[in-house]
């Protein structure tokens, strides 16, 4: 497999928050061949289709769907908020959506991975943000899933993950994304 280069989007702000340590996990486990980068997404502002049409378009919203569309595919961590998605995340989602027409997602490979402190591991959120990516022809990773819940016990005091079923779990995810980036990246010119 040639390198790839893979955006990750944290769906989480705080400072020690779960998937950004879990987005951290599976960095630190990519197999050879993929340049993982997490894409900072909380100073994007909010969303708004005037600014596309008539300007002036913000430059964090410019240099965000730059990185994106250079990227090969793209790994989403997302905690749950009210059993959807975070409004930061989604807000992101937009932004790379527009203008229409111009959608970074448009064949972009994607797998969307959910961590929680809850017992179910960010079901809903995980699946509206896959449910968003199939609306936009982005090629959804469909196995394994990764549903991550009760994460805060999975940690250890170094803030890695310290259960070695759940590091077993990240890299047989991490290694199917590999495969399905590489067979379902768009193909370059």
């Amino acid at each position: 497999m040639a390198d790839k280069k893979i955006a990750v989007l944290v769906g989480s702000l705080r400072k020690e928050s779960l998937n950004r340590k879990f987005a951290q996990e599976l960095i630190a486990q990519a197999p050879a061949g993929l340049q993982l980068e997490i894409v900072e997404i909380g100073d994007l502002g909010l969303f708004n289709q005037d600014l596309d049409e008539t300007g002036p378009l913000p430059a964090v919203w410019t240099a965000f769907r730059t990185k994106l569309k250079a990227s090969d595919a793209i790994l989403i961590v997302t905690p749950e908020y009210n059993r959807s998605v975070p409004g930061v995340l989604k807000n992101a989602i937009d932004i790379a959506s527009r203008p229409y027409g111009h959608s970074i997602w448009d064949g972009k490979p994607v797998a969307v991975m959910s961590v929680s402190p809850g017992a179910i591991g960010g079901f809903g959120a995980n699946h509206h943000v896959r449910q968003s990516m199939v609306s936009m022809n982005a090629p959804v990773m469909p196995a394994p899933e990764a549903y991550i819940g009760n994460a805060a016990s999975l940690l250890g005091e170094d803030g890695k993950v310290s259960n070695e079923r759940t590091k077993e779990l990240l890299q047989k995810f991490i290694t199917a994304f590999s495969a399905w980036a590489d067979t379902n990246a768009p193909k370059k010119a």
